[in-house]
């Protein structure tokens, strides 16, 4: 695409582990990298300008929820996401498929049956549901999904498809699939059709757990003319860190090299160097801001560990008169000026601040800690690295 261009620089010598750099229409984007997720167009207690400072390139908005309110049609008026909500940058958003799996619980309602309350019907054509907001009917197909995203008008967008549960058998994913692939096709079909160039789209594979099925999906997918590749399905409901890791294994070896892929909701610190190790480009995760907002820091070795999944809770007493930094090698605004002990008290006494300060340090660190991997890949020192810090 015209507007896009995606290349690799160096690929790491004992791994799949690689740095690229994808231009955008809106801006660059270096990878590997975090994309922290902005589900109604706004990370949660963070300003587009904290974004900016914490070093965030691009973010994930949510095209299910940005559907119900305050409605694409409002934010095209407004001359697309970005826009809207003052970010100078590149913008993805994802196809509400995560919203059909999460709100049906995997409990699908025949197409035979009448209305009832549950909140998701799926049929072959696409999806009924009714708001988690105030119970209104709505109907999603993979054009309607593709429609609303160029809409929302985000740089980097993802095909319609539904993730599946960890607790489905193969049976019953095998059965699935095929649907799943032919409403990608159809957002791919949709895209092609009306798309006016300024739009980048990710193909999304999916299989559950299942090795042969995550191949059909890769090698399906992949004949496709997407712009991009996803891995979905995989932070959803039961999955172990083995299982994630499987997945992205079994998937690799079927993406074709030129192209960007994104795993889809998984961030935890020791994850980010397990998926780029197997050649992810981006990933978006929430856990950096959720566990933030609950007084979760992040913490760098020596303090942080795989033991403590490299945070402390700051709410703890022991940090209730302490003058260190949240973390003692970070430079970032937050540990720049403030001591644990304030934003102990700042958690203690349910201040608005404790969240944005916890938020804004927590994606700094993610995003400061792409950028050493990004170094140590160009240095050949990634293995070494890793070492450093999952010991």
């Amino acid at each position: 695409m015209k507007n896009f261009e995606f290349k690799i620089f160096k690929e790491d010598k004992k791994s799949k582990a690689r740095v690229g750099v994808f231009k955008t229409p809106h801006g660059t984007i270096e990878t590997p990298m975090y994309v922290p997720v902005g589900t109604q167009a706004s990370v949660k207690s963070l300003t587009p300008q904290d974004l900016k400072e914490t070093g965030v390139q691009i973010f994930f908005g949510n095209t299910y929820h940005l559907h119900l309110r305050p409605d694409e049609n409002l934010i095209d008026k407004f001359g697309g996401l970005a826009k809207f909500m003052s970010w100078n940058g590149p913008t993805m958003t994802d196809s509400g498929g995560f919203q059909v799996f999460s709100l049906a619980g995997n409990k699908r309602v025949k197409s035979s049956e009448k209305d009832t309350p549950t909140l998701v019907k799926i049929t072959k054509d696409g999806v009924k549901f009714r708001s988690h907001l105030d119970g209104s009917l709505h109907y999603f197909t993979p054009e309607d999904s593709i429609k609303i995203q160029h809409k929302l008008g985000a740089d980097l967008i993802i095909a319609f498809d539904e993730c599946l549960s960890y607790f489905l058998t193969e049976k019953e994913v095998e059965k699935i699939l095929p649907r799943i692939h032919d409403w990608e096709k159809r957002s791919l079909d949709y895209h092609k059709k009306h798309s006016n160039g300024s739009q980048f789209l990710y193909g999304v594979i999916q299989g559950a757990a299942f090795k042969r099925l995550r191949e059909i999906s890769s090698k399906f997918i992949t004949s496709l003319d997407f712009d991009g590749i996803a891995i979905g399905g995989v932070a959803n409901a039961g999955e172990s860190k083995k299982d994630i890791y499987n997945v992205v294994d079994w998937v690799t070896p079927f993406l074709p090299d030129e192209k960007p892929r994104h795993l889809l909701g998984v961030g935890e610190i020791d994850d980010v160097f397990e998926i780029v190790e197997r050649g992810m480009d981006t990933f978006d995760c929430v856990i950096p801001t959720r566990l933030g907002r609950t007084g979760f820091i992040f913490v760098s070795p020596s303090e942080g560990n795989l033991e403590n999944r490299f945070r402390i809770d700051i709410q703890k007493i022991k940090w209730q008169k302490s003058k260190l930094s949240l973390d003692l090698n970070c430079n970032c605004y937050v540990c720049k000026n403030f001591t644990r002990a304030y934003i102990h008290h700042l958690f203690r006494s349910r201040e608005l601040l404790a969240y944005r300060l916890a938020s804004y340090h927590n994606i700094h660190f993610v995003i400061n800690l792409t950028k050493k991997i990004r170094q140590a890949i160009m240095d050949d020192r990634f293995n070494l690295i890793k070492k450093e810090w999952l010991v």
